[in-house]
Order: C-alpha cells, then structure tokens, then sequence
C-alpha cells in the first residue's frame, strides 16, 4: 500500500522505523481459546499480544489480520514507523484506516504521524451470513443504553439486530483485578441476559502497548469486536458524547470510529443523539439496569459504583431528576455539598456541568441542588482561569526544573 505525499503530522519516510506483526496461531486450552500476534520492534524485545475468549467462539474468529492491525495502529503512529503486516488484510480497512491515520495526524500533530502500512497480501474477507451485531459492554451508562435502546424500542431503520455483547476483561478492570472483573461480570450478565443478548467473555492484554488510552481505546475495542467478524457483520461502539457536545482528540466519537471498518465488518457509532439525561431516563424503565448498572471507574472494587466520583454524582442526581429516587446500584446518595465540591476544571467538564444542570431545570430538582450545581459552575470555572494563569504556569515550570535538578 503506497503512502500519500506528506500528510499532516508525517515525519519523513528515511527517518522511521519498521515494525512487523506477525499473526499467531489460536491455541485451544480446555474450554479457552486464545488469539493474538507478536510486534517485532527494533531494538526492543518482541512482544506478544493477546485474546482470550470462549472456545465456543472459535468460528466466529477472524481469518484476517485485520483486527490486529487496528490494535497496533496507535502505537505505529506514535513511533512514527511503517507497519509490515505478515497475513491477509482488507484493502478496504486500509484504504479508510488513511483518512483515520490523517485526522489523528491532525488533531495531535505532535503525538502523531501518518504512517505506511503494507500487508504479505490484501484480501476481503466475506461478511458474516447472519447478519448479527455484538456491541461491546461495559455495564456503564452508555452502552447499556444501547443495548437497551436496540433490543426493546422500535427504532425502525437504524435498528440493529444486536445478538450479544463481549465484557472485556483487561479494559477498565486490569487484568490483575480477577475477582472484580468476575463480579461485575456476573452482574453483566444478569443486564444482558434480561434483554436476551448472549455476553461473551473476553480477556485482551492490548494496554500493553502503552498507548494513551483516551485516545486508543477506541480502536483496541474496535480490535476486539472485529476479531468476532466470522460471527458477525458489524460491532456497536456506545457513544460517549453527545452531537451537541463532541470532544474532538477523544478516542470513541462519530468522526472516526466508523473508518475502523471493513467491507465485511461496519464498526457502527451509537447513540450520540443523546445526551446522558436522556439515556438516564431511558434505562430508568428497565428493572435489571437499576440494579447492576456500573457507571464508576474510580472505586477501589471496581464492579461497585463508590457513590462519590463525578460519575456516579451526575448518574445519581440524573436518576432523581428523572424521578426514581436512589436505584439500587447506589447504596448512598449524594448531597449538595457533594455537588458543590465536584472539582471539573476544563471546557469539557463546563459543558457537563451545564448539562447537569439543564437536567436539573428539566427533571425534578430542588432548588437547593440547582443552586449548587450554579456554585459548582462558578468555582470550576475560577479553578480554571487559575489553572491557565500565567503565575501558576510559571510556578509549575520552575517546578519541573527544580524535580529535573534533584533527580
């Protein structure tokens, strides 16, 4: 595959170095099977990444090395170095995987560069005959919504025939953290079954790579979903912002993870339309989500919500505007002076914030809790101006310098 002339963020061809994966065999312990590659680097030792999952999945996997490229792609960028790929890829894949790698190279020119990719041989691989989806599933807010939203309401057109979603292990629960993936699993499980969709276990050892994560996350899911393509036509990514809201530089968003796909497998972005409010109100109505949904990174457990970040504030207060009290995945609820005390200081967590509060003005809030979402808008925003004042900018360097002289 030839690279265009001098994209954006491209660092010159003679500069780079090579990288070379090297699909693996899928080896078959007991009831597991596990895929995966090695990436061969230069001067560092070759590395194995990996797959884990059902052995009753074996068909389903993919033929290709199309789900190891996107997995790799991050890192080949980052280097910058050009990609052999030593198995089958899609030329389609390749083909939109240009004008990801350019958008990349634009939005973070200084992380990233476009880079060529070749494969031993390009072939389509043929699209799954079932015409089924798997989405992937965290048991968090926005996917559950989509999962939800495509099994129960009449979406016409733009339905999926969602059939099963894979719990990765690996992803926001580390891999050392065993029993608490098992937990969240089981709670998982009991969500998805209520809604008929087969969960699908799957274990991925892909942070290894050293990515930044809020940037790669997408892709390593993309990875992951599109290594069930023999199963499958297409994989759901949920949304984790809104239309009204996007985050340019933010791993999963409308613009970029539909170029993950390949002719015989759509990666499909879902449910930007909405804002979390209206998602909130929507799960409200199922039984299964008010008692398993998982919307806290932070907590020690992991498969439990801590009741205290940021996250499970707004889903807390977002189930009291929509009138359903305190659900039971929340064993506390929230106080203003929480609210209050909600540290977001960037553009970002501003829009939140005013988000929070147009559900407040929408749902059923007290006027004390909209008054401290006012208070908690008003001091972010301080913390913020302070943040981008040139004294602190200066503290901070002077800092940096003085750790770099003691070190």
């Amino acid at each position: 595959m030839t690279h265009r002339s001098s994209p954006p963020g491209a660092h010159p061809q003679k500069d780079m170095k090579t990288l070379h994966l090297w699909p693996e065999a899928t080896n078959q312990n007991d009831d597991q099977i596990t895929a995966g590659f090695t990436l061969e680097e230069p001067g560092v030792e070759r590395k194995q990444f990996w797959y884990r999952l059902p052995a009753t999945r074996r068909s389903a996997l993919s033929q290709s090395c199309d789900p190891f490229l996107l997995a790799v792609l991050f890192k080949a960028m980052r280097t910058p170095a050009h990609l052999v790929v030593h198995g089958p890829v899609s030329p389609s894949l390749l083909r939109n995987l240009e004008e990801y790698q350019t958008i990349w190279a634009n939005w973070c020119p200084e992380t990233y560069s476009h880079i060529e990719i070749q494969a031993d041989s390009e072939q389509e691989q043929s699209q799954a005959p079932t015409g089924a989806v798997v989405s992937g599933f965290s048991g968090g807010l926005d996917s559950s919504f989509s999962v939800y939203r495509h099994r129960t309401q009449n979406l016409g057109r733009a339905r999926q025939n969602l059939t099963a979603a894979i719990f990765i292990h690996g992803f926001d629960i580390a891999l050392s953290r065993v029993e608490a993936y098992q937990r969240a699993a089981v709670n998982a499980r009991i969500m998805l079954d209520s809604l008929g969709v087969e969960m699908i276990p799957l274990a991925m050892n892909l942070k290894q790579m050293g990515d930044r994560w809020e940037h790669s996350h997408a892709a390593a899911l993309a990875s992951c979903l599109m290594l069930l393509q023999g199963g499958f036509s297409a994989g759901l990514i949920a949304s984790s912002y809104p239309y009204a809201d996007l985050q340019i530089g933010w791993g999963s968003n409308p613009v970029t993870d539909w170029l993950l796909s390949s002719a015989s497998f759509q990666i499909i972005h879902d449910g930007a339309g909405f804002n979390r409010f209206e998602k909130i109100r929507a799960i409200s109505e199922w039984p299964a989500a008010l008692q398993h949904l998982r919307v806290c990174l932070r907590g020690k457990e992991r498969d439990k919500n801590c009741c205290q970040c940021r996250k499970c504030v707004r889903a807390i207060l977002y189930f009291r505007f929509a009138g359903c009290g305190l659900p039971p995945c929340f064993e506390h609820d929230v106080s203003n002076l929480q609210v209050l005390r909600i540290n977001f200081p960037s553009q970002a967590g501003i829009n939140i914030l005013h988000e929070m509060l147009d559900a407040a003005h929408t749902g059923r809030a007290s006027l004390s809790t909209r008054l401290a979402i006012h208070g908690s808008i008003l001091l972010n925003r301080l913390h913020m101006l302070v943040l981008n004042s040139l004294p602190f900018k200066l503290v901070k360097r002077l800092a940096r310098k003085s750790r770099r002289v003691s070190a």
